[in-house]
């Protein structure tokens, strides 16, 4: 029997072990020499160096003309140019121009604001009433007053700025709010309608909330909104939570995974007298702890959305005028400061640590939608908001304003005689989206300081459609000695192609030729070409016939056959009937004597 090997493993170990100390002590002796010998060359040309300079000094008391043009394309830059985009080193001096130029752009506000360039879209005949964008930029969607919703798409736009897609979400109601989910993947839609409706990126239905019982007194018992609904945004915590207001005079929050069929929290507003009020605005904070609405009697009131909605965490019962639609809350990037655009033509701006009193307040601003929205810039040192066309304005404008004083920092004329109803500033397109109350939508960029967006439609023209004679065909493959039956044509272009289909009758589909003389094929010529032609025609070439000029005579032709082999009717009435009598209609004599002979039972009624 063979034994199995075996290996000691541990003196394998020592012997690599030893190797390898070996092989690292002999490259580190060859290291060590090279570098003693690059360091030998290293001094000897600097001594020769050093005394040729030595000797250029005593001989001449200044360098030459030669020596110092030699000098100065040593200082200059050495190798190819750098390709561009790459950032060359820059001096101290230079550094402190760019920064300079920073902080004037830093102090100076209207540097800031991207409107030196503008595309038109074009939604509809009626006011642009709700616009959203998606969170990277890449989709516009557009509502308004004519029921419809439409669907941009930068990337896949050019000059022509046509949309992907046009849907109806609920028929014969207007849009009022369109809002991206915060990953971008659903939109908000909230209409005239008391159900809102939750689509997809393309505008295929994914949900849609039920409606109440407007019987009911309590709406808290009611599983939606029972009236026309006012606004709604998204959760920014909560990824499947969204709110809406409604004419019914309750905030509700909704749950995706409830589907719609019932409400997860009711809010109902107060007025001062504990009355119920209608909520026109509603919004969430930055980090989802405060749900704010604003109300048509004038009030702001804030709830903690950690706690149950029962008690007010903030309120202020007279933050606009009584009686008018506040039309949009939006809270700051930092979450400290709450702006509030009232149907009282003013913008106030409150602090969340001290909601007694506005912080500031802007005047003769002009509201007629209720829908005018207000925002704060991407750097959040602004303001914005739309002005629509009243009795003292001709123009539909935007107005940008400082955040601490709401100190007016620049007005930009958008359209003659056209109200501004909706306006959005992207903060990673820095690009602003303005709604109008003819059915356009303005988009508003700076070539230098916004990014993709509407600059990639702005630029890319339209691509002529390619004639199909012009498209060559795919590669065949060749195979020289295959039969005739299986051998390919060679590659052409399709116009040849289509040249001998159109003489092929089967490729091309061609309509039977009219046919000239008696026919052929079962087809008649152009006189018989229809079945009544074709009958007449047989009718009129059929030979006479003799015996259908005389009935009785061609009966009669066969009287002798049938008396002398009689085969139907004589053979059952020979016993009974011996002499037939047949009724004879010669003269009206006759038939009067006919009469007299047949039974009573069997004479006509007269």
């Amino acid at each position: 029997m063979k034994k199995a090997r075996q290996f000691d493993f541990m003196a394998m170990f020592e012997e690599t072990r030893k190797t390898a100390v070996e092989r690292s002590e002999q490259n580190l002796a060859v290291a060590v020499q090279d570098e003693e010998e690059r360091e030998e060359k290293l001094t000897s040309s600097f001594k020769s160096t050093l005394k040729d300079v030595m000797n250029k000094e005593e001989n001449a008391a200044g360098p030459s003309k030669e020596q110092e043009e030699q000098l100065e394309e040593q200082e200059e830059e050495i190798g190819p140019p750098l390709p561009p985009g790459m950032k060359t080193f820059q001096r101290e001096d230079e550094e402190d121009e760019d920064d300079e130029s920073e902080e004037e752009e830093d102090d100076n506000p209207l540097l800031r604001i991207p409107t030196s360039k503008e595309i038109v879209l074009d939604h509809g005949d009626k006011a642009a009433s709700a616009i959203a964008l998606d969170p990277a930029g890449a989709r516009l969607v557009t509502g308004g007053f004519d029921y419809q919703v439409k669907f941009w798409d930068f990337q896949g736009m050019n000059t022509t700025l046509n949309s992907f897609r046009t849907t109806t979400p609920c028929d014969r109601h207007p849009v009022k709010h369109l809002e991206y989910s915060h990953t971008g993947d659903m939109i908000l839609v909230v209409t005239g309608h008391a159900k809102a409706k939750v689509v997809d990126r393309d505008g295929h239905d994914k949900l849609t909330t039920t409606k109440g019982d407007m019987y009911l007194i309590d709406m808290a018992a009611t599983k939606g909104h029972c009236g026309m609904l006012n606004g709604g945004c998204w959760s920014p915590k909560i990824k499947e939570e969204f709110m809406t207001c409604s004419m019914d005079g309750t905030v509700r929050l909704w749950n995706m995974w409830d589907r719609g069929k019932h409400h997860q929290n009711c809010i109902k507003p107060r007025s001062k007298q504990g009355r119920k009020t209608i909520p026109t605005a509603c919004t969430y904070s930055k980090d989802g702890q405060w749900v704010c609405a604003a109300s048509q009697d004038g009030s702001i009131q804030v709830w903690d959305h950690r706690k149950s909605y029962v008690n007010v965490a903030m309120k202020n019962m007279t933050a606009h005028s009584n009686g008018t639609d506040t039309s949009c809350l939006k809270f700051s990037y930092d979450n400290l400061t709450l702006a509030s655009r009232g149907g009282d033509d003013t913008l106030k701006l409150w602090d969340v640590r001290k909601f007694r009193q506005p912080i500031a307040e802007a005047s003769n601003l002009p509201n007629l939608y209720p829908m005018t929205d207000c925002l704060f810039s991407p750097d959040d040192r602004m303001l914005c908001t739309g002005v629509s066309v009243g009795s003292d304005e001709i123009c539909g404008k935007l107005v940008f304003l400082e955040r601490q004083t709401l100190k007016v920092v620049s007005e930009t004329l958008v359209a003659e005689k056209q109200s501004v109803v909706r306006t959005l500033w992207h903060p990673k397109l820095n690009q602003i989206v303005v709604g109008l109350s003819d059915g356009n939508v303005k988009i508003l960029y700076d070539p230098d300081k916004s990014h993709r967006g509407a600059k990639l439609c702005a630029i890319r023209a339209k691509t002529q459609a390619r004639k199909q004679s012009e498209i060559m065909l795919s590669k065949n493959i060749i195979t020289p000695h295959a039969l005739k039956i299986f051998r390919e044509n060679k590659p052409s272009s399709t116009r040849r192609q289509e040249e001998k289909a159109r003489k092929d009758p089967k490729k091309s589909r061609r309509p039977d030729l009219p046919v000239s003389g008696p026919g052929h094929g079962g087809r008649l010529g152009n006189k018989g070409a229809t079945l009544s032609q074709f009958v007449v025609q047989t009718l009129i070439k059929r030979k006479p016939d003799d015996r259908d000029k005389d009935p009785r005579a061609a009966i009669l032709r066969h009287a002798e056959e049938a008396a002398k082999n009689p085969f139907w009717i004589d053979p059952a009435y020979k016993k009974n009937q011996p002499n037939p009598i047949f009724q004879r209609a010669t003269n009206s004599d006759d038939e009067k004597e006919d009469d007299d002979i047949e039974p009573v039972w069997k004479k006509a009624k007269k």
